[in-house]
């Protein structure tokens, strides 16, 4: 059994977010290089509730692999076109 009173405990914040919580975060993660610098502050932050911290770091990992994708298919791409025009090698 864990000792919660412990003092390198931190309790989990457990707050519920109201729909007008969620419409300003939905707002701010719009905003292009903002919602970047926020997801990361939501994610990694303590005094965050929990389901905007898991929101925030689901949100991360997406743009994470949509970003990995986007190389990729923008490198072959990139990569036909050159062969087409005779720009490869």
């Amino acid at each position: 059994m864990e000792n919660y009173s412990s003092p390198g405990y931190v309790a989990a914040d457990t707050r519920v977010m109201s729909i007008t919580d969620w419409l300003i975060v939905l707002i701010i993660t719009s905003i292009p290089l903002l919602n970047l610098i926020m997801l990361c502050v939501w994610a990694f932050s303590h005094n965050t509730p929990v389901t905007k911290a898991n929101f925030a770091k689901a949100a991360l990992i997406l743009m994470a692999i949509v970003f990995v994708i986007s190389l990729l298919f923008g490198g072959a791409i990139m990569g036909m076109l050159a062969s087409m025009y005779g720009y490869g090698y």
